[in-house]
């Protein structure tokens, strides 16, 4: 047979297929109307797998039955998608559980930021809530998600990403373990300058002191000085206030600009990030379940079952729904060795059917999925 022949022959068989996968969707729409009258969960794991098991079983090798196993997972994927489609449109999924808002009480309230005067976190959150915010500052990150969780604090400025050193690992385990919600975000850019106490200069510096993301952004300067010891400490402007307030010549700190105003230090060196564009993204963040109607981005977590494909098929439901991920991260899981918790990022309003479609089936099918934001 010459190939022409072979494709034709193709093609009979894909109009076949067409018309059998129109038939079982039509059959699946069924379904789903047989759930809205009942209340039945639309994920049924272990249907799906008695089900791969026996068309498995109805191949002839080996390669045919993986081929068939993953091409009826993906019908079975495509089946649910059309189910919850049904049932969102019924009403039949219920209201996630975050109220939309035209605005932020801003006015009237108190925001907490991690380090102290001069800090990055100050200057987000003073481009965020302006310059006479009412404002307070603690010693830790974890200090300031406790703060909006007691009420002591209507909302936290967090630094959450830099665009030269990466995530803050620390706050994406925090969104995880406390009960609080993104709504807002400030990007700032980020320029280190090295400060020392009146009078000293660069010939006398022996330390240098920050935290531990400046040192790397700095790290192309500071490998200049090999004779630097470099110290880490919670914050940069911590840095600075140490620095000045012992007052010893042979110290200095990196921290912004604005820190050497505050604690009368003297900049020996700007710039001294190697990144001309580099960037900090802040988080708002507060302990109520409430988005901006104007949202415009959603962040949830989730953690998926440690088998082959696993993550693939959560992700599908963001191409089915037709929703852009922009980001995704994973950290960890505390005492499961080699599992993990994914973050993603996606585009979209939590009013919007395709992404209460997306979060929906991402909640029956993956495990301990929350929603950490929409923003």
């Amino acid at each position: 047979m010459d190939l022409l022949t072979l494709r034709g022959q193709l093609d009979e068989i894909d109009a076949q297929i067409v018309k059998l996968y129109e038939e079982r969707m039509e059959i699946s729409s069924r379904v789903a109307d047989y759930k809205i009258e009942t209340g039945k969960k639309v994920f049924d794991k272990t249907r799906e797998e008695e089900k791969l098991q026996k068309v498995r079983e109805l191949t002839h090798n080996e390669f045919n039955a993986h081929g068939v196993q993953e091409l009826f997972e993906q019908i079975m994927s495509a089946s649910r998608k059309l189910q919850y489609s049904k049932l969102s449109e019924a009403g039949a999924l219920g209201r996630l559980p975050f109220i939309g808002v035209d605005s932020l009480d801003a006015g009237r309230a108190r925001v907490v930021f991690q380090g102290a005067e001069g800090s990055y976190s100050q200057m987000a959150m003073m481009q965020y809530f302006g310059e006479n915010v009412n404002s307070f500052h603690v010693d830790t990150f974890r200090d300031a998600m406790c703060a909006i969780e007691e009420g002591s604090a209507d909302f936290a400025v967090l630094p959450i990403e830099n665009s030269t050193a990466g995530i803050v690992n620390e706050i994406y385990d925090l969104l995880v373990e406390f009960e609080n919600y993104i709504v807002g975000e400030q990007i700032i850019r980020i320029e280190h300058c090295l400060m020392g106490v009146p009078g000293t200069d660069l010939s006398k510096i022996r330390t240098v002191y920050s935290h531990p993301q400046s040192l790397m952004q700095s790290a192309r300067y500071l490998s200049a000085h090999e004779n630097w010891q470099q110290i880490s400490i919670q914050n940069n402007a911590f840095a600075a206030r140490k620095v000045s307030e012992e007052k010893d010549v042979t110290q200095a700190a990196i921290a912004s600009e604005q820190a050497a105003k505050i604690y009368g230090l003297d900049i020996l060196k700007r710039g001294v990030n190697q990144s001309e564009t580099n960037s900090t993204r802040f988080i708002i963040v507060t302990n109520q379940k409430i988005f901006l109607k104007d949202a415009k981005k959603i962040s949830i977590c989730l953690e998926v079952p440690h088998e082959s494909g696993s993550l693939y098929h959560m992700l599908s439901h963001f191409i089915y729904n037709n929703l852009n991920m922009t980001k995704i991260e994973s950290r960890p899981i505390e005492d499961r060795n080699w599992e993990y918790r994914f973050f993603i990022d996606f585009e979209g309003n939590l009013a919007d059917g395709a992404v209460k479609n997306s979060l929906r089936g991402l909640r029956d099918e993956a495990r301990n999925m929350k929603i950490l934001g929409n923003y």
